[in-house]
């Protein structure tokens, strides 16, 4: 398991080199990975260290295709021989030398065979006939063009004939063997999080069983003596039930983790340390809510501080500016805000493609559409990026992007109005409607739409 600075640059040049034929390995960690570029960093700025100095933290493991789907291969999968295999039918009709044939006014031929799939015909086909064929069976030796059967008149006599009309293209109907891939073609890279269609390709290249990396091991914390777990009992005066964890979990998930909810951790400097401690030996990823400040109750980071490296990140972003990274051992440690709105913004622009990369893959970047706004911001404050909870509204000239109009972090119901988040430029004074806007959909991190 291993986490990686720039010092190291000769890494990613070996992977380049040789992913095809050696997996991706992990290192050891470098205490200073999460190191603050500036006391106060710009969205920018934040992923361009997170991106830059992480690596995989995992080991690798062979995977059967049947439940590889989602996880991240550890290892160039390179086609061994030509898909298809040889060349084949790719409609149900007869098959015939071009040459034979009059494209404008069409041939007349016996049929002296057949083929099928799994059934070749073994003979050549002599010139001046034709043989059955159905689709995905090996064409003959002799002919190259297929006429598909409905468009041929079909006459059985003595010797069944069939009319060929004109109008066919030399080679049509035909799958050449390579078509779709070559020997020695890369069907995926190493870091590719594998879809379901991609087993499919690696399926029919007879990779059955994939180099992939472990999942990431991730534990989540909830912190506070106000947090009460839900369904545990009714709220006393100033308690709260913990939202965050339910829903992280499903957003760990959703980044491809093996998640297990760690409870929730009292205000007990002792017991935080010896549970920290305790988690630091199981998990990849340590991932907590609330406790990442300065505060005197915030007992996570000082905990952190003791057993290893402790980084505080204040962020030019609304909402979410605190938040805590560091390490013990070989495992990273994620302090989020408290607020739900911000620990959702800041897992998905943050913590998502971290737990992607320390899970093997490339770098996750959000697709962004331009939108016209549907909304107004007559005044806002420049110099910081926002993300605001946004819907996808239809309208008689296309989609259009809505705000919700409020926008405290602790507001869930703005989290359940919204499709995406609108991504706000440190620049940009005010938004007018019509403006174009950046709209992330929730869908490009798995989640559904509503």
């Amino acid at each position: 398991m291993a986490i990686w600075n720039v010092a190291a640059p000769t890494f990613f040049n070996l992977l380049e080199t040789h992913a095809s034929v050696t997996p991706l390995m992990s290192q050891r960690p470098i205490d200073d990975c999460f190191r603050p570029l500036e006391p106060r960093m710009k969205h920018d700025k934040a992923i361009a260290l997170l991106k830059e100095r992480i690596v995989p933290v995992v080991d690798t493991e062979e995977v059967n295709l049947t439940t590889a789907g989602g996880r991240v291969l550890a290892r160039n999968a390179v086609a061994s021989f030509e898909i298809p295999a040889h060349t084949n039918a790719a409609v149900d009709g007869y098959a015939f030398a071009f040459s034979d044939y009059d494209a404008e006014k069409g041939v007349d031929l016996p049929v002296v065979g057949r083929a099928a799939a799994g059934r070749p015909f073994e003979d050549t086909v002599k010139s001046g006939t034709a043989v059955r064929i159905l689709t995905g069976a090996v064409l003959p030796g002799g002919v190259d063009t297929i006429a598909m059967q409905e468009d041929v008149l079909r006459t059985e006599a003595d010797v069944i004939r069939v009319r060929i009309p004109g109008g066919l293209k030399a080679g049509a109907n035909v799958r050449r063997a390579g078509e779709d891939v070559k020997t020695s073609e890369t069907l995926f890279e190493a870091g590719h999080i594998l879809r379901p269609q991609d087993l499919a390709a690696l399926a029919s290249a007879g990779i059955a069983a994939p180099l992939c990396f472990k999942r990431l091991r991730l534990g989540i914390v909830s912190t506070g003596d106000e947090v009460i777990a839900v369904g545990s009992r009714a709220l006393d005066h100033g308690e709260v039930y913990d939202a965050n964890s339910p829903m992280l979990s499903e957003l760990t998930r959703l980044a491809g983790t093996e998640t297990e909810y760690l409870g929730i951790w009292p205000d007990k400097p002792e017991e935080v340390e010896q549970r920290l401690k305790a988690a630091a030996e199981r998990f990849d990823v340590i991932l907590t809510t609330g406790g990442a400040s300065r505060g005197e109750e915030d007992h996570i980071s000082r905990v952190l501080e003791r057993l290893g490296t402790r980084h505080f990140w204040q962020l030019d972003v609304k909402p979410g500016r605190p938040m805590m990274f560091g390490q013990i051992g070989n495992t990273v440690v994620v302090g989020l805000p408290g607020n739900p709105v911000a620990v959702f913004v800041c897992f998905l622009m943050y913590v998502f493609p971290l737990l992607r990369k320390l899970s093997g893959a490339q770098w996750f970047e959000p697709h962004r559409i331009r939108l016209p706004a549907d909304f107004e911001v007559a005044k806002r404050k420049i110099g910081r990026r926002e993300f605001w909870r946004g819907m996808m509204v239809p309208s008689d000239t296309g989609l259009r992007a809505g705000k919700f109009k409020r926008d405290g972090s602790g507001l869930i119901s703005g989290l359940r109005a919204a499709d995406g988040i609108i991504e706000v430029a440190e620049d940009v004074p005010h938004v007018q409607p019509g403006d174009m806007v950046q709209f992330i959909p929730f869908s490009e991190y798995g989640i559904p739409s509503r």
